[in-house]
């Protein structure tokens, strides 16, 4: 099998975090999974994204059986396969430590909609996950992290809010593929900042009404959609 444009566009997806000021070091990580063939590609574990080529792009299955590559992949992988295989219609899924998004995380709390900023893009606050037991800790840390995200949005569509901030960790975004799930990562650290600024500013900040927050949402994303060009 050849994955050549399935790594090349995974590798770009994960330059893209350093590009937007979303990673340090060797933190976070990006997926792509071709559905047909059941295979997901994923930054290796622990490589530096200035040293990191196209080819070092690692292919594991959804059991999590590498498939290709020299490296071990990331050690977020199972939660990425977890997401892949309990969300149907995602493509990619990123993860990174943001500040201001890793620090609704840390803090436990949901993100609020507070503007129209957050509501073009979810609908709904953002939720944050319910902590891991120590059970879930020592059996499968990684496997149980993606189980924390899917227990979640078991009441929620991860499409229309296709971000998760994991109580105590950092945040996980979703997309059609690399590239979207990236962008959503770069909105959340925004609308994060933006919503840790107002509640700076005003303690006491009310959510944004109902009404113009579903307008926002369904003017971009609902089936009468007219949010750009057609």
């Amino acid at each position: 099998m050849n994955f050549k444009e399935l790594k090349r566009e995974v590798f770009e997806a994960n330059l893209e975090l350093v590009n937007r000021g979303l990673v340090i070091y060797t933190l976070g990580n990006v997926s792509q999974v071709d559905r047909n063939a059941g295979i997901m590609a994923i930054k290796p574990s622990g490589v530096s994204y200035s040293d990191m080529k196209a080819d070092d792009m690692v292919l594991v299955d959804m059991e999590n059986n590498v498939v290709e590559g020299t490296m071990r992949p990331s050690s977020d992988t199972k939660t990425h396969t977890h997401l892949y295989r309990h969300f149907d219609n995602i493509g990619g899924v990123t993860h990174t430590h943001s500040t201001y998004a890793t620090a609704w995380a840390q803090a436990k709390q949901a993100i609020p909609c507070f503007g129209t900023t957050h509501a073009d893009f979810a609908h709904g606050e953002i939720p944050c996950t319910g902590e891991l037991t120590n059970e879930q800790i020592t059996r499968d840390y990684e496997e149980e992290t993606g189980v924390q995200i899917t227990d979640t949005y078991k009441d929620r569509n991860p499409i229309e809010t296709p971000m998760v901030v994991v109580a105590g960790h950092a945040p996980f975004t979703w997309g059609k593929d690399g590239a979207q799930s990236v962008y959503h990562a770069v909105v959340l650290e925004e609308i994060a900042r933006m919503a840790y600024l107002t509640r700076t500013l005003n303690p006491h900040s009310e959510l944004l009404k109902q009404e113009v927050a579903d307008k926002h949402y369904l003017r971009k994303h609902g089936k009468n959609a007219y949010y750009g060009q057609s």
